[in-house]
């Protein structure tokens, strides 16, 4: 199965024209083609694992948006969906989020920026936030948690693309960047886990 085949068949199984692609281009400012994401239907090409760090908490609100009436910071959405590496949508995969907030900080007190979710029937899934904040040492970051039923959890952390701090980060990954745009109320971003779920 070519890319272009892998990309059609999203576009009209899934129905994400926008999130299906699975190729990223840089900002157009940048002119640099990204790394492929990893694609369903290259065999071993699953998502990569990253380190959970050390503010995971389990137990988090089900919710699709982590914004509460306190919450500062530029508006993002990022949507996608689940598949597994034969480009099946993962139907119910549990998503478990969690990120700093606007200046760099994490809510180890409270659930503040912390939520988890369900995919779809076809594998889908969006989430409000906002643009988490730099700390030192780190890149800007969103952890997630990713499980289908019967199948071992995938941790990993998605990055923001033109971000100078990316190439300071000792564990960023460029196959995890996801594809971020701005738009008139804040930022719009997209990514699609890939599971080995064989």
């Amino acid at each position: 199965m070519t890319l272009i085949s892998r990309r059609r068949f999203l576009e009209l199984v899934l129905g994400l024209p926008v999130l299906a692609a699975c190729t990223r281009r840089a900002p157009e400012a940048d002119g640099q083609i990204l790394p492929t994401t990893p694609a369903c239907g290259d065999g071993d090409d699953a998502t990569p694992p990253q380190t959970e760090g050390p503010f995971f908490k389990p137990a988090s609100p089900e919710r699709t948006s982590l914004v509460e009436s306190e919450t500062v910071g530029t508006p993002l959405i990022v949507a996608g969906s689940v598949l597994g590496t034969d480009c099946r949508p993962i139907a119910g995969a549990l998503l478990d989020f969690w990120q700093a907030d606007d200046a760099g900080v994490y809510d180890n007190e409270g659930f503040a920026l912390r939520g988890h979710q369900f995919a779809d029937d076809q594998g889908r899934w969006e989430l409000g936030t906002v643009v988490p904040g730099l700390y030192p040492g780190r890149t800007r970051h969103i952890h997630v948690n990713v499980q289908a039923p019967n199948v071992p959890v995938l941790t990993t952390q998605l990055y923001f693309p033109a971000e100078s701090a990316n190439e300071l980060d000792g564990i960023f990954d460029p196959a995890l960047l996801m594809d971020v745009r701005e738009t008139a109320d804040g930022q719009r971003g997209g990514f699609t886990f890939v599971l080995d779920a064989s």
